[in-house]
């Protein structure tokens, strides 16, 4: 049995804590956060020190990973606790389904009631979120945040750092991206250019971006 520390305990780390919990992979599970003074003893885990502090408890737990929403941060982090040392898992909840012919790289969380299909890759760091798909032959770049409800249909391709809104559909063989931000619900019908944002049925891009 190992032990998993976390980085971040806002309402994306309770759920990663929660899908690593129901692995039963892990013997012991503490968090880290910079709110830790007012956040210990308020959940369930131990909410040990800052963030920033992780290579204190190297020791104590032989693996790390970053409950962080924001990708250029959660792939810092993740940069961070492999230099401390850390192993850096991949979590997956046992109620989501993996192809036996998926890949993915360390540090992906995918959670309950996903789904990832055949040959599908996931760089590093990667969230599938709640009942969220990912159909055949796609593949995610480092970062790539797919929030709950979406769908990928196959060969989809989403650039290092993009983020997917809740219900947002993409259609088979379309090209997203680096840091591309498509809205809740969003239907994606062609392809997304690098840093743009899109919106509505079917997608189109909006300046000034989401507030």
């Amino acid at each position: 049995m190992n032990q998993l520390l976390i980085l971040g305990a806002g309402g994306h780390g309770k759920v990663i804590a929660e899908t690593a919990e129901a692995s039963g992979e892990w013997q012991k599970i503490a968090l880290l956060d910079d709110r830790s003074e007012d956040l210990n003893g308020t959940l369930r885990w131990p909410v040990l020190d800052k963030a920033g502090r992780a290579d204190r408890f190297i020791s104590e737990y032989s693996h790390a990973t970053v409950a962080i929403g924001d990708s250029t941060r959660r792939l810092e982090w993740l940069d961070m606790l492999s230099s401390y040392g850390f192993k850096i898992p991949s979590l997956i909840h046992p109620a989501a389904w993996i192809s036996p012919s998926a890949r993915l790289a360390e540090g992906c969380v995918v959670m309950a009631n996903a789904t990832v299909q055949a040959d599908v890759q996931l760089g590093r760091g990667c969230i599938v979120n709640t009942g969220a798909s990912v159909d055949h032959d796609g593949v995610l770049g480092d970062g790539v945040h797919v929030c709950p409800g979406v769908s990928l249909g196959g060969d989809v391709q989403v650039g290092r750092g993009s983020w997917l809104g809740i219900g947002a559909s993409v259609i088979q063989g379309v090209r997203i991206g680096e840091h591309v931000t498509v809205g809740a619900g969003a239907v994606v019908i062609s392809d997304i250019s690098d840093g743009m944002t899109v919106v509505g049925v079917p997608a189109k891009g909006i300046s000034g971006g989401l507030d």
